[in-house]
């Protein structure tokens, strides 16, 4: 009731949330024995600039003041009238903070509510979801937090082991931000740069500092849970101890199959009391998943929407009632979570719940992201790591479907299997007519079994070959569109590649939410620290947090519009794995290249935008209903009725025909607005009947059709593509590019100038320079070598070759050894060697072939050639000749 008076929304409103939380409401009088106040809210407390709405004792101390306001009245600006009745408070009691004599000051009109904790030089009000408990009173009274901040100044981030550079700034800006009085922040870190464990050292400096005592770290997927909960325990502190042997670390409830055989299982479960009954007396952290923990806050109902393809089960969470002070700090990892509406909705509000300082992760920060957590207080993006060597940077190929491009025509008398989707049935059939599916439709309402064989063949010739040049075959992630049942297309890839690839079961897994894959936390355990499986199957189960270094091919088959998903994806491959030399990984680009160019603006940290969560059709009837842009919501309920009219099953039309004559949705909404214009009243009626509305939102749908197009052919093909800059290009765009470059700068590069023009300035310091210059144009010589093997079948070309043939196609290739023969060939006409030269000769040559250059000092340097004897050696062998020679032969290699 918008028009309630002061009176009632204090006694029905206030009030009941006062004593809910455990305060007894009294009114004042004259006399009152204040030291017998221990959880009082005393109603129009006296003070010399008024009286107080309620004025909050806790042990006889008096510790907040509210002003209540009645429902239509903002509380936000009501806080000057507690600040001036705490200013003008008579009771001797807790402090003096620049005249105000009472702490915690509230306003609130019953359904919204302002704080402020006026003993901070910098105190700032904040908007809270509840008002305070006098046991949060209690516990915020005795916490001081200028002696944290002062430890903050004194205590050194570096003694802390193991963190690197970044890793020390980014916990030092967050320090920063609590100096300043933040409670709100983000920190953006590349996936893949180590944000758990920073996390946990920041964690530790919190609990230090003595500036938290509760935290709460929030994570995305109950995989992180696990890793989270096994980071902590391998976290050294300063004092040689491990975190859980100085501080309580507790967990939501794990299986011992969440763990590795070899890994200690940690069954400590957070006791319930620690989240409803929070006292100051509790000192440790909580590692939860965001989703158990919305559970926890508004039920089943309300909580995350789970899918088949990769659902996580939280069984045991049950509704708790959870005070808003629970935690001082909040940890959110993963911190973009919400790829819909809805739950980007529940993520915030799940946030929101709570009055404590909120620390946001990412890699990849949104619109919502900031407008939660504000701007971020320290970045470290994806190219800063690759630069600084922390992370792997991208291969990528472009693999042309025409189904994935085109879809799918099929034409009449064409043989398909129609799959019920419900049970799995299969019937045969032959079509009557053609029919065209659009490439959105692929997987979803048809699958043509060929082209996933094709695509998975095509990535198999790359994995072969990287088998053949590493000794080892590429762990692999392929992204698959969904695990539905009866239709899974994750399903289909496993048993595809399992036939392709011909290595047992072992070889290919699914991982993926879905309940017939058993241990799925396992799973991916053995994916990362086991060889086998070599390839896995997922759709959103591995898309983000998890940690699999040794992973170097990515294959989406799966269509991805989030730039976030999308880089969260990409954040798979980037991690380091020392165990292989991993230099790079690999992605598969199953639509030609244009997910790769959809993206290729991308940075670690692109500002994407979130729709807002769809209003209920309740809602809009509502709207419509109360005269709120009644024309605009006519419209918009229409639109949504089409759209009903479109899914609903025939059982759905003799459900709606209990209301609308024969079940005809459609021809309801084209006469919807003309029943509202005669008989507003009587059309509202229907419209606001709950029966209705719920039949509205949750009317059976039409079954889902699934065919399979088991005679239809596809072609498939693939090309590498190369990056320059923000720029993807196929392999002739990228030699046009190279060539451009080599013409352009030929004059101003002395390095290009050499080769080109001044054989004789060649030397090993040039080549370097070459080398370097070519690599920072994103020309790298390997990125060359295959660009030639593909083109001109010269996988072998040296640098100098594919320098002079940019800008001369009749210039030859040549590999290192041919270059070296002609040199020496050219170098040794008309002179004549000694047997012992001409073993130097050869030693030269073999060093030659390796390096495409040779110094004097080569001779002391080279094991090859120090192992002979040196410089010492070989101006006995050679005498006055060893200068020229070693000029000409240099000469030599830049001018064939």
């Amino acid at each position: 009731m918008p028009h309630e008076s002061e009176a009632i929304t204090r006694r029905k409103r206030i009030d009941p949330k006062l004593k809910a939380l455990g305060w007894i409401v009294v009114p004042y009088a004259d006399g009152m024995d204040m030291p017998q106040l221990t959880n009082h809210a005393v109603e129009e407390y006296p003070t010399a600039n008024g009286p107080a709405d309620y004025a909050l004792f806790v042990n006889g101390k008096l510790f907040g003041i509210i002003e209540a306001k009645r429902l239509a009245v903002g509380a936000q600006n009501v806080l000057e009238q507690a600040k001036r009745y705490s200013q003008g408070a008579a009771t001797s009691g807790t402090g003096n903070w620049n005249g105000y004599r009472v702490p915690f000051l509230y306003s609130s009109n019953g359904e919204t509510h302002w704080f402020i904790d006026v003993r901070d030089d910098k105190a700032a009000s904040r908007q809270i979801t509840n008002l305070h408990s006098p046991s949060a009173l209690e516990d915020f009274i005795a916490r001081d937090r200028r002696a944290a901040f002062e430890w903050f100044l004194n205590t050194r981030i570096e003694d802390i082991a193991r963190l690197r550079p970044y890793q020390q700034r980014a916990i030092q800006s967050a320090e920063t931000a609590l100096l300043s009085g933040k409670r709100s922040m983000l920190q953006a870190m590349a996936t893949g740069t180590g944000k758990t464990f920073t996390t946990v050292a920041q964690i530790y400096r919190l609990l230090e500092s003595r500036f938290a005592k509760r935290i709460l770290f929030l994570v995305d997927r109950k995989a992180l849970a696990a890793q989270a909960v096994r980071e902590f325990s391998a976290f050294n502190t300063p004092r040689g101890n491990k975190f859980n042997q100085e501080y309580e670390v507790y967990s939501q409830r794990f299986q011992r199959e969440d763990f590795g055989e070899d890994e200690p299982f940690n069954p400590e479960v957070l006791p319930e009391q620690y989240l409803t009954n929070p006292d100051g007396t509790q000192t440790f952290i909580y590692v939860c998943t965001i989703q158990r923990m919305a559970i926890n806050l508004f039920g089943r109902s309300n909580a995350f929407g789970q899918t088949e393809s990769d659902a996580e089960s939280d069984d045991d969470a049950d509704t708790l009632d959870i005070p808003i002070h629970a935690f001082d700090v909040i940890i959110a990892d993963e911190c973009h979570r919400g790829y819909t509406a809805q739950d980007d909705a529940i993520w915030q509000s799940t946030l929101r719940h709570f009055d404590a300082v909120k620390i946001g992760l990412t890699a990849t920060p949104a619109k919502h992201t900031v407008a939660v957590f504000g701007e971020p207080v320290f970045r470290y993006g994806v190219q800063e790591a690759i630069r600084d060597g922390w992370l792997v940077d991208y291969e990528a190929i472009s693999i042309r479907s025409d189904v994935r491009i085109n879809g799918a025509f099929l034409e009449e008398g064409e043989r398909v299997i129609y799959v019920d989707t419900a049970t799995g049935e299969q019937q045969r059939d032959q079509l009557e007519d053609e029919r065209q599916f659009s490439s959105a439709e692929i997987e979803s309402k048809i699958t043509a079994p060929d082209s996933n064989r094709k695509i998975i063949e095509e990535v198999a010739k790359y994995a072969r070959q990287h088998q053949a040049d590493t000794g080892r075959f590429p762990k692999t992630l392929i992204f698959a569109v969904n695990d539905l049942a009866h239709t899974s297309h994750a399903d289909n890839l496993v048993a595809i590649c399992r036939d392709v690839f011909a290595e047992g079961d072992s070889f290919v897994k699914k991982i993926t939410g879905n309940k017939n894959v058993d241990r799925p936390l396992q799973r991916i355990r053995e994916f990362r620290n086991r060889p086998e499986p070599k390839i896995v199957v997922t759709v959103d189960m591995l898309s983000t947090g998890v940690d699999i270094p040794a992973l170097e091919f990515i294959v989406f088959l799966r269509p991805v519009k989030s730039r976030i998903l999308w880089e969260q994806m990409l954040g798979r491959g980037t991690r380091r794995c020392e165990d292989i030399n991993k230099s790079h990984f690999t992605i598969f680009d199953c639509f030609d290249g244009t997910l790769i160019e959809y993206f290729k603006g991308a940075t670690g940290f692109e500002m994407e935008s979130r729709r807002t969560a769809p209003v209920s059709i309740p809602e809009i009837i509502e709207r419509i209903w109360d005269n709120v842009e009644r024309d605009y919501n006519v419209k918009r309920l229409v639109r949504r009725l089409r759209r009903i009219e479109k899914e609903m099953s025939g059982e759905a039309r003799e459900q709606f025909a209990r209301f609308i004559p024969d079940g005809d949705v459609g021809h309801y909404a084209e006469e919807l607005a003309g029943r509202l214009e005669k008989s507003f009243s009587d059309t509202m009626k229907l419209l606001r009947d709950k029966a209705f509305q719920d039949l509205l939102e949750n009317y059976p749908r039409a079954k889902r059709t699934f065919i399979v197009a088991q005679d239809f052919r596809d072609t498939v093909q693939s090309e590498v593509i190369f990056r320059v800059g923000e720029q993807h290009l196929k392999p002739m765009d990228y030699l046009k590019q190279f060539c451009e470059f080599v013409s352009a700068h030929r004059d101003e590069i002395e390095a290009l100038s050499v080769v080109l023009e001044r054989p004789k300035g060649w030397r090993i310091e040039v080549l370097e320079e070459l080398r370097q210059t070519l690599k920072e144009h994103d020309f790298p010589e390997e990125n060359l070598r295959k660009l030639h093997g593909m083109l001109f079948h010269k996988s072998l070309a040296d640098v100098i070759s594919m320098v002079k043939h940019a800008v001369n196609e009749q210039s030859p290739l040549l590999a290192p050894h041919e270059r070296v023969e002609q040199a020496l060939a050219r170098t040794m006409a008309g002179k004549s060697f000694t047997p012992e030269q001409q073993m130097w000769l050869g030693l030269i040559r073999e060093h030659l072939s390796r390096n495409l250059s040779i110094g004097l000092s080569d001779f002391d340097l080279q094991p090859l050639l120090e192992g002979k004897g040196g410089m010492g050696r070989a101006r006995r062998i050679f005498g006055d000749m060893l200068e020229p020679l070693v000029a000409q032969l240099n000469e030599s290699l830049a001018a064939v």
